[in-house]
């Protein structure tokens, strides 16, 4: 696959020169639309007709032979196909000779024209966007690292969300920060730093796996609550047995999915792009647990009559529900765009949906509005409250 613009590079390397040579070995390049057409219409042309319709031509003559490809408006797929003195002959048995080894490169010119960028059109731009999402990370960091340090120090009744929440939100911003170190490496010697990448993917792992763990806790804990019809504490952090048994059941099943996606497919480093059977039980997992926990939480909607916590749960629903269904959405929506932006289509958008309902449920816990309505109301069945000697205003 060949980058968009001018001058992009191809450099083909071969061992055995003297072999080649002698082989008259050459290299026929086909656009995807003329290779699918002489696919279509094979018995139309003889060998020596298709071959000649090869848009680049190569002769295997050289060690290194680089060439200039340009005025390509889009990226496009390219077929190489391999052919010698040999290959048209019909009836006549090509000789016993040794295989010719050959290494081809294709490198994309940057904005400024280099070739030796060497990023592919399926990861054009994810260097930038990781430096962009490490940025926000930190300029975040710089100004609610200390209110939110000093929120999750006071402790009360929705301390351990904010916990594992905190967790899950370092853990992706490390696994970006990774996905960054990488990248950048790989902009200059287009090797970068594999274990960069594979610290990026575990961070990434983690952070789902937290994430999972959070929001089936709340939610198993508030419908076992209800279903025993004991409201006095709707809103906390409920860890029964039947409810961390659930979770920590579908955690477990989340993780052997994403270990076994990993293993099978190991050409990107990206969990939110799924190209194996696992990664598509992992969607088919994700839509049931939506619209499992969608159910759960409409039944405890409806039958609350307080508006104060009625809003609260409408809000955890919408991070919820946003968080298991980003991914299942942009893959169908993926399909749309062609093969090599699908990957950065899925892994951006993502990571910005994630993000987002992150933010969400962050600003439900840590809502200044909700913190003085509960302390002016004083009550135990409210989340975030404040002790009881401390009713005449509210504490942030």
């Amino acid at each position: 696959m060949l980058g968009k613009g001018d001058h992009a590079l191809l450099c083909v390397r071969i061992n055995n020169i003297a072999m080649a040579v002698g082989k008259e070995a050459k290299l026929y390049l086909f656009q995807a639309q003329e290779w699918l057409k002489l696919q279509e219409s094979s018995p139309e042309y003889s060998c020596s007709e298709r071959l000649s319709r090869a848009q680049l031509t190569m002769t295997m003559n050289q060690t290194e032979h680089n060439l200039t490809v340009s005025q390509i408006p889009a990226p496009q797929v390219w077929h190489v196909f391999y052919a010698d003195k040999y290959t048209c002959r019909e009836g006549v048995a090509s000789p016993q000779l040794e295989d010719i080894p050959f290494e081809m490169v294709l490198l994309n010119p940057d904005a400024e024209g280099n070739p030796f960028d060497h990023f592919s059109a399926g990861e054009s731009g994810l260097h930038e966007f990781f430096f962009l999402l490490v940025l926000v990370y930190f300029v975040t960091a710089c100004i609610y690292a200390q209110s939110l340090w000093q929120a999750i120090k006071k402790g009360g009744p929705m301390h351990m969300v904010l916990k594992v929440l905190t967790t899950a939100l370092l853990l992706q911003a490390a696994s970006a920060l990774a996905n960054y170190i990488h990248f950048s490496r790989y902009s200059k010697d287009g090797l970068g730093v594999p274990l960069m990448g594979s610290l990026a993917e575990v961070f990434d792992i983690a952070s789902q796996i937290q994430m999972l763990y959070l929001l089936l806790s709340l939610c198993m804990g508030w419908t076992i609550v209800r279903m025993k019809k004991s409201p006095s504490r709707p809103l906390q952090w409920d860890s029964t047995p039947a409810s961390t048994g659930i979770a920590v059941f579908i955690v477990v099943t989340q993780s052997i999915l994403l270990l076994w996606e990993q293993f099978e497919d190991t050409r990107h480093h990206s969990s939110h792009s799924h190209h194996s059977l696992a990664g598509v039980l992992l969607i088919v997992l994700r839509i049931c647990l939506a619209l499992s926990l969608g159910c759960g939480l409409y039944q405890i909607i409806t039958m609350e009559r307080s508006t104060l916590k009625r809003e609260f749960y409408i809000t955890f629903a919408k991070g919820c529900i946003l968080w298991f269904l980003c991914q299942p959405v942009l893959a169908c929506v993926a399909v749309i765009f062609n093969d090599y932006q699908r990957d950065k289509v899925i892994t951006i958008g993502v990571i910005l949906c994630q993000s987002v309902s992150m933010v969400i449920l962050y600003r439900l816990f840590l809502s200044h509005s909700l913190y003085w309505e509960v302390s002016s109301l004083s009550s135990v069945t409210l989340p975030l409250t404040v002790s009881s000697g401390h009713k005449s205003r509210p504490h942030f």
